[in-house]
């Protein structure tokens, strides 16, 4: 087995309907140099028969005793990580056979990025296309990357790879539960940090309808508006005043004006 050079990080919290699939979309990956963390965050279902199902020596298993939060298993996942590359995914989701080799490649090719991402095709509970996410497609090139992302979230989570030694050093805030990931790639961003993204679908991207992504749920200006100020606050406290902070911090005023315009149009309590 060659040397691994991506470690592959999945939580897994009662995923078993779909958790089969997306072992596997893992272990026929073209690209073969990896070790897969798997963390069991306390799931009640059969997760766990279906983990140790597999017998790969590729699989590094751990299980959280009590159930501890995406935020605290992601960590956990990245402080394991002892390879170059780390690459995110979800339960639910299937990766397309070449997706670790063309990131792979991709970030070797391109020292000076730190995030390759990916664009995503959409899928239901059923496997079924869905299309596309509007905001992953019409934003592809670093900078309309970079410009979009204080308005509103452009990356799917699970399509990204990194490198290890900065996502250790970034990790995820356990203050943004609701958008961990939209808010890692704010802090990067205002840090210089690079985030490209390869234009071909690599990741089968599951929506479900606890997805924060793509919900559309009455709240969601106000969890966009939260995710922002409170991710402008850390940068201040921080002295970081930069233009991305700037513009995150003014947009989620406008966030949270669309969500009181939208709770009066509904007449209903948006929290």
């Amino acid at each position: 087995m060659p040397h691994p050079r991506v470690s592959i990080v999945m939580p897994v919290f009662n995923a078993a309907a779909f958790l089969r699939e997306a072992i596997k979309s893992m272990l026929e990956q073209s690209f073969d140099a990896f070790e897969f963390i798997i963390i069991n965050d306390g799931s009640t279902d059969e997760s766990q028969e279906i983990i140790r199902s597999f017998n790969d020596p590729r699989i590094r298993y751990v299980q959280n005793e009590y159930n501890k939060g995406i935020v605290y298993t992601l960590n956990l996942g990245i402080g394991l990580a002892s390879t170059e590359y780390v690459a995110r995914m979800d339960a639910d989701d299937i990766s397309l056979p070449e997706r670790l080799l063309l990131q792979v490649n991709y970030l070797d090719e391109h020292p000076y990025v730190d995030v390759v991402a990916c664009v995503v095709n959409l899928v239901d509970a059923d496997g079924n296309s869905t299309g596309y996410w509007k905001e992953d497609r019409e934003h592809m090139t670093e900078s309309s990357i970079r410009e979009f992302l204080p308005l509103n979230n452009c990356i799917a989570h699970p399509s990204i790879m990194a490198r290890t030694e900065m996502l250790k050093a970034f990790k995820y805030l356990e203050s943004q539960k609701q958008a961990e990931d939209y808010d890692l790639w704010l802090r990067m961003i205002a840090d210089g940090k690079i985030i490209h993204k390869i234009e071909e679908p690599l990741l089968l991207h599951r929506i479900q309808p606890r997805s924060f992504t793509r919900q559309r749920q009455r709240n969601v200006f106000f969890k966009l508006a939260d995710t922002k100020l409170r991710f402008a606050w850390n940068e201040a406290r921080r002295g970081n005043w930069n233009s991305i902070v700037l513009k995150t911090g003014l947009n989620s005023f406008a966030d949270y004006g669309k969500g009181y315009l939208k709770k009066w149009k509904n007449g209903m309590d948006p929290r």
